[in-house]
């Protein structure tokens, strides 16, 4: 992205005045700006109408009184593409396409889609194929629906390749504090390796979400990756088009292609990148991000009113890495004299209903059992429905302990129902102001903390060793395939150190075999016989001439009998070496969306089970 156009994304990201381009669709989103309280004039463009919105229509984008810092296009494709034209000519900033059409219907579709990015010049233009943009903290909602989301100063950033995906996480009840909501569509001209890149720099963003159908330019995603790592912006990823059919409609979808999963796995975890695996966990893991913070470790204290939630916290934990390590000794002493006799000493604690609800019980288990220097602290609480609530007081007063213990600890808390809906909007919005997330799932919850720890973990090692970066792809190679002599030689000159071997005949083996020195391992070289141990032509620890002779008659037959077009006269003598640690398999292949890719597996015959 040049320098031109970051500018004008950035206009477009906060604009002071908007135009609408179209007819229906352009009325929406003059609704949609009134919704969120947008403070700059709107502009609809029409020349069928007097009016949009309230706000009077100009006949032409050449009408506007000044060049407007974002659009909003929903005309047919053939008019988009001209009406960007003119919005890149008259020097606006960016613009929102919505309009479909393009490269994911396939080579007609392909080719406007190649003429739209040559008519946008150095404008910021989302999409096409795309909802588009809402700027939560600045009130900005070029949005063709009704949208939902919770606004604050700061809160995250949310990427997606899906349309109906960002809408449907606006209207979300998890009460994840939003900035920004982009769906990309396309990514003809903005890709969301530039989003990623420019929201890493806003002060409003504490961490960003992204929807990764398929990558457009690794590099470019690697170094938006790190410059989010390097400010501590966390970057959470829910990657699609892992499966067969997943693949083929993503393609479909929006003209992306999803890659190789594994390679995605390699990338994310090389960047400090948490992973999830759905919606719902995308938004818990940045609430709890956004609202409570990175745990300093995977040390957390936990509290429950039920020996049913107790075990579950700790059996979850155990299975994703997270621990609940028992109070010291001075600690456990001080519990058992808070506690009622029936509780027993724990982490997780359950503190039992004797005492539950009643403040100046709980709020001395709580600080004490906080004071021994837990990376986290998790409260289970379900509340109850409207209208059946006599006993909320009860599970408040526990709320106000929990949060004045975790704010006198200095520790990321959070409160967790057992069930997502068992968490009111009224309590959500409380715990949120007291600064400690209102996680919705205890599976959720735990999962979120664990990616946040861990991420934590990742990023202090990366500043600490850096990152070297990826190796590109070389721009053109043809692969063949090399025997292992000639694959050890091009080793050898690597600079990585292979056995003294020699290729020979048959004939002249058992004098090569004493020259290198005893004892020798002996393999058939072939075009035919990549994997050469289920033909026989591979022995080992053979110790003298007389051996590797018998050995070479044997492999000849061994090999004749396996496929008779593979046997040849040329073997690989090679000198044994001491027994190794283990045998590890190492290979480099060219990934047409990520360049060289290295494998390290088990080697030997367990080659054969991967």
């Amino acid at each position: 992205m040049n320098p031109a156009r970051r500018q004008n994304l950035l206009r477009l990201l906060k604009p002071r005045h908007v135009a609408l381009i179209g007819g229906r669709d352009a009325i929406t989103v003059a609704g949609e700006l009134a919704r969120i309280g947008y403070p700059g004039p709107v502009w609809p463009v029409n020349p069928s109408r007097t009016e949009i919105g309230g706000h009077a229509c100009f006949a032409r984008i050449e009408d506007l009184p000044e060049p407007p810092d974002a659009g909003f296009l929903a005309i047919p494709r053939e008019a988009a593409i001209e009406a960007i034209a003119n919005l890149s000519r008259i020097g606006a900033g960016g613009v929102v396409c919505y309009t479909a059409g393009f490269g994911e219907t396939g080579a007609k579709g392909a080719a406007a889609e190649a003429r739209l990015i040559a008519a946008a010049g150095d404008l910021a233009v989302v999409g096409p194929n795309c909802y588009g943009v809402l700027n939560y903290t600045d009130h900005v909602a070029l949005w063709p629906f009704a949208h939902g989301g919770n606004s604050g100063p700061q809160g995250a950033a949310i990427i997606t390749q899906s349309g109906m995906l960002s809408s449907d996480l606006t209207m979300s009840q998890r009460s994840v504090p939003f900035a920004y909501m982009i769906s990309a569509g396309n990514q003809s001209v903005l890709t969301l390796e530039n989003f990623t890149d420019v929201l890493a720099e806003q002060a409003e963003v504490r961490a960003i979400g992204l929807h990764i159908e398929g990558l457009k330019d690794i590099p470019a995603f690697e170094r938006a990756a790190l410059k989010a790592l390097e400010r501590g912006v966390p970057i959470v990823a829910l990657k699609t088009g892992t499966s067969v059919i997943g693949s083929r409609l993503t393609v479909s979808h929006t003209g992306s292609l999803s890659g190789t999963d594994d390679l995605y796995q390699a990338l994310f975890d090389r960047l400090g990148i948490i992973r999830v695996t759905n919606p719902a966990q995308l938004l818990e893991t940045l609430k709890f991000i956004c609202i409570a913070g990175i745990p300093k470790g995977n040390r957390l204290a936990g509290f429950t009113c039920s020996g049913g939630g107790a075990t579950m916290l700790a059996d979850h934990a155990e299975a994703i890495g997270l621990e609940f390590p028992p109070p010291t000794g001075a600690t456990a002493t001080e519990l058992r004299r808070l506690l009622p006799s029936t509780a027993t000493v724990s982490n997780p604690l359950d503190y039992t209903t004797p005492i539950w609800g009643v403040s100046e019980r709980t709020g001395p288990v709580f600080a004490a059992a906080l004071g021994d220097g837990y990376d986290a602290a998790l409260i289970v609480q379900d509340y109850p429905l409207a209208g059946l609530d006599e006993s909320k007081p009860y599970y408040l007063r526990d709320a106000a302990s929990f949060i004045a213990a975790a704010s006198a600890a200095s520790i990321p808390a959070a409160i967790c129902s057992t069930l997502p809906e068992n968490l009111d909007r009224e309590t959500r919005d409380m715990l949120t102001s007291n600064g400690v997330a209102p996680m919705q799932g205890i599976h959720e919850a735990m999962n979120a903390i664990a990616g946040a720890a861990w991420h934590g973990r990742r990023r202090q090692q990366i500043l600490a060793e850096g990152c070297a970066p990826l190796v590109a792809a070389p721009a053109s190679h043809t692969a063949r395939t090399l025997d292992e002599a000639a694959g050890k030689a091009h080793l050898r000159v690597a600079g990585l150190p292979v056995p003294p071997g020699v290729v020979t005949t048959g004939a002249k083996a058992p004098e090569a075999a004493a020259h290198l020195g005893f004892p020798v391992a002996l393999k058939m070289i072939s075009p035919y016989l990549p994997h050469k141990t289920e033909a026989g032509a591979v022995k080992l620890n053979l110790c003298d001439s007389g051996e590797v002779q018998a050995a070479v008659t044997q492999m000849r037959a061994d090999v004749t009998a396996y496929d008779p077009s593979a046997a040849t006269d040329q073997f690989l003598i090679e000198r044994m070496g001491a027994p190794p640690v283990a045998e590890l398999m190492v290979s480099v292949r060219t990934d047409p969306q990520f360049g060289l890719a290295m494998t390290i597996a088990s080697g030997g015959i367990l080659v054969e089970l991967i």
